[in-house]
């Protein structure tokens, strides 16, 4: 990182001397600050004292070739005499649920575009020249990642156009827009207006556990939500089955009763109708049989 403008010049020190590559860095930094004002610790620098050092050095930035260790000092002390423009934007945006750090950092990108592109000739006040640029990255930034599904930035853009135009047309209508309203007022098609609205429902994900607001006696929206009951899938078939069974002999009745309702064994089944276990095994395969073959001829 480069050294601040503010740090103690290293000319007349007393110290030991700093190797080859720390005296040539000092030099440049010399350099650099050569004709500029003294700079105080940035902290402690304020709104109109950062502008009228801003001013001096911009004129400095455009003085110096880009890519050089002078052009890369002067800038990032621009970078951090500015940080606080970046910080009020940022305030803005203190309610959204991403971490304010990774705002301000969000921010410090726009911030460092503005310095790029900025003209002294232009005679325009770099603070109201920046601000745009930092709150569109910012928002750029929300809009990108906010999202609880990934559209398309076209339908991101749409969203916003439709939630504009719908207030609009909502206080002169009073009463709620039409599709063909708004497509009407944005100059697009039904089908455009209805897909843009459908994107709007990917904005926002409301949590299975998030409690009900007006009344909460309904309980979380995870207790209201059905569930797939697997019982149902064999209903047809259970069903289809009671004829056939109604057509067996009592025996193959209560065999199947005792097997599949009571829950024995084939030896339980056996010792409870006084017959062999490989007696009960033969017969309960025979009914099964039967009664597959009976299902297969409804089909």
């Amino acid at each position: 990182m480069s050294p601040r403008l503010d740090a103690p010049s290293t000319r007349g020190a007393t110290s030991t001397p700093p190797p080859e590559q720390d005296a040539a860095a000092a030099t440049d930094v010399s350099d650099a600050l050569a004709g500029l004002p003294e700079i105080p610790p940035y902290d402690e620098v304020g709104a109109v004292d950062a502008r009228a050092l801003s001013k001096t050095l911009f004129a400095r930035l455009e003085a110096l070739e880009e890519g050089t260790h002078d052009y890369a000092y002067v800038r990032n002390t621009l970078v951090e005499l500015n940080l606080a423009l970046v910080k009020f934007a940022a305030s803005r945006f203190r309610s959204r649920s991403e971490p304010m750090e990774d705002i301000i950092q969000v921010g410090t990108i726009g911030l460092i575009k503005a310095i790029d592109r900025f003209e002294l000739s232009r005679g325009v006040e770099f603070p109201t020249f920046a601000m745009p640029t930092v709150i569109g990255e910012i928002k750029r930034f929300f809009r990108d990642t906010s999202w609880s599904v990934r559209v398309p930035r076209r339908l991101q853009e749409l969203r916003l156009d439709l939630a504009k135009a719908g207030d609009e047309l909502a206080q002169k209508l009073d009463r709620a827009p039409t599709v063909g309203e708004l497509a009407e007022r944005l100059g697009l098609s039904d089908d455009e207006v209805v897909e843009g609205m459908a994107a709007s429902n990917a904005y926002t994900a409301s949590s299975l556990d998030a409690q009900p607001e007006d009344d909460d006696t309904e309980g979380a929206l995870a207790d209201r939500i059905g569930y797939e009951d697997h019982g149902l899938e064999g209903i047809e078939y259970v069903e289809s089955l009671k004829p056939l069974i109604a057509e067996l002999p009592p025996r193959d009745r209560q065999i199947l009763s005792l097997r599949f309702v009571v829950g024995l064994t084939q030896s339980e089944i056996g010792e409870e109708l006084g017959i062999s276990q490989m007696h009960v095994s033969r017969l309960l395969s025979r009914t099964l049989d039967r009664l597959r073959k009976g299902l297969t001829l409804e089909e």
